[in-house]
């Protein structure tokens, strides 16, 4: 059962922290502390689509402060007698912040006018719409970031020339430390699962708390194994160049495209110079025979000589069904903006699009200590 895996020794793992990835800059020098304050870090959610204003679900736009996303979701549930199932969101966001982001519930004139006495000084209800579907994960288009780094040691102009390397190359596509847990206690645990080939049993195939566990212990292997094919990529100087074999992704879409041996051309190179396409990675799994756009040749090659060092965590995959995927090797962000409140206070403002990780930003820029860690975080 899943409920009885639990958090084990790192054992023979050979685990690398996200701060032993590969850096495009060179592992920064510089470091700042963040989330000392609530208001230090800020996150507003960007819908995907329009709210149709009728319909049988209720969107709540609720700004959050201190509190996780699934902790708000039952809040929500408890208010209005809903199973916390029936709870909608789009995306994990960060507790120690300040977060608005939206939520979905069955619609009822009596609950929503109950919802008010949730508000207190850790929830506010911002926006109140009905809309003809619940709210799902993943379909939210972007996240605008607002982050005040504090205690920031190291130069001026080695922060600001790490800021124009950002702008320049683009970010590499990590996912962050969040996906795999504290002390990579999900890869820990994601590995046991396969060790020990259990089984899932009736009860849990209908269990959503154990789906969702199962689904987040996945998620952390593919991920974890996604980052290192980005760092190695890095490591020899071309994540952001194409080589034969490449599976490209169209800019802020979900469309992947692959080049003809001997087709790639300068046209070509200045859509990958200018963020109108990027190289992707591969999300590890069973390949589905009629999946069109997979890599071969020299990429192929790469991507094969890093995922053969860890066959428990692709064979566990595979064994488990999870299909292949792809996702960009790089992420572009907008508006990036920054500004010296005194000299030891650095505040940035930028946007990122679903699925990326501002801290995967954040490890560019300089070592990150979290407020409350004794440790590096990044």
């Amino acid at each position: 059962m899943l409920d009885s895996i639990e958090p084990s020794p790192r054992q023979d793992l050979d685990l690398k922290q996200i701060s032993e990835l590969n850096y495009i800059g060179g592992a920064p020098d510089t470091s700042a502390l963040i989330k000392k304050e609530f208001i230090d870090f800020r996150v507003d959610e960007e819908l995907g689509f329009p709210l149709s204003h009728d319909g049988e679900h209720l969107y709540l736009r609720i700004r959050k402060t201190g509190l996780s996303t699934v902790e708000v979701a039952r809040r929500l549930a408890e208010a209005s007698e809903a199973s916390l199932s029936d709870i909608g969101y789009s995306g994990m966001k960060d507790k120690r912040g300040e977060c608005t982001q939206w939520f979905s519930m069955p619609f009822s004139r009596t609950e929503e006018e109950r919802l008010r006495e949730i508000e207190d000084g850790f929830i506010e209800i911002l926006d109140a719409e009905r809309n003809s579907r619940k709210l799902r994960i993943g379909s939210h288009k972007k996240n605008r970031f607002e982050i005040l780094l504090r205690q920031c040691q190291g130069r001026k102009f080695v922060f600001e020339e790490r800021l124009d390397l950002i702008k320049a190359s683009g970010v590499p596509n990590y996912f962050g430390s969040q996906r795999f847990g504290k002390d990579m206690s999900n890869l820990t645990q994601v590995m046991q699962l396969f060790r020990s080939e259990i089984e899932i049993s009736a009860s849990d195939r209908i269990n959503v708390k154990a789906r969702k566990k199962r689904s987040m212990l996945f998620s952390a292997a593919r991920g974890y194994l996604f980052n290192q094919v980005l760092s190695e990529r890095i490591q020899q100087k071309n994540w952001n160049q194409f080589v034969p074999g490449d599976v490209l992704n169209l800019a802020g879409t979900n469309r992947y495209f692959l080049v003809e041996n001997g087709c790639w051309d300068d046209i070509l190179q200045r859509r990958l110079d200018s963020f109108d396409i990027h190289i992707s990675g591969p999300l590890a799994g069973v390949q589905d025979p009629r999946e069109k756009y997979i890599s071969n040749d020299m990429a192929a090659r790469l991507e094969e000589a890093v995922l053969v060092k860890f066959q428990n965590l692709l064979c566990g995959l595979i064994s488990f069904g999870l299909k292949t995927n792809r996702r960009p090797l790089r992420f572009v962000p907008e508006n990036l903006k920054w500004n010296w409140l005194t000299p030891e206070e650095l505040k940035l403002q930028f946007t990122l699009p679903r699925g990326a990780y501002a801290t995967s930003l954040l490890r560019e820029l300089c070592k990150i200590s979290s407020f409350g860690n004794t440790g590096i975080e990044l």
